[in-house]
């Protein structure tokens, strides 16, 4: 399977959670080493947890190595002030995260990605930007800032 493939799942999953995650945005997030799914997580019922914590929760440590295809940028603070998922996905040695859009909220707004990235994984934008973009027409982020890239 290619990159498109898993980001076509993860927006899959997220689509499946549109209207159902209060003022959070729907996000999907599947977890791939060595080629195959290991984990896959949407953003629950309410907004918490997040798509990544449920997919990470799946894998324990078997996520070392591997890649996440996110739709939006992982946050890099929590609002409840418990672990980012930027700092999730960091603690479980993931080497690559690819995400489609970035998030304007202060809760990400470029510093999701910037905080992977000093962690040495490997983090790539916008593949089906344009397919995940739907999902957050209605998406007003928190507080909302100018992107910083």
């Amino acid at each position: 399977m290619t990159d498109a493939d898993h980001m076509r799942r993860a927006i899959a999953l997220a689509l499946a959670q549109l209207g159902k995650t209060g003022g959070n945005p729907a996000v999907g997030c599947v977890i791939v080493r060595d080629g195959i799914v290991i984990a896959e997580g949407a953003t629950a019922d309410g907004g918490r947890p997040h798509a990544e914590e449920l997919a990470l929760d799946g894998v324990q440590e078997g996520a070392r190595g591997a890649t996440a295809y996110v739709t939006l940028e992982p946050c890099a603070i929590r609002s409840g002030g418990g672990s980012s998922c930027s700092d999730q996905l960091v603690a479980a040695g993931l080497s690559r995260v690819v995400y489609a859009c970035a998030d304007l909220s202060v809760f990400a707004a470029g510093q999701g990605a910037q905080k992977l990235m000093n962690a040495g994984i490997s983090v790539d934008q916008g593949l089906m930007e344009l397919e995940a973009r739907a999902l957050y027409v209605d998406y007003v982020p928190a507080k909302a800032v100018e992107s910083r890239r």
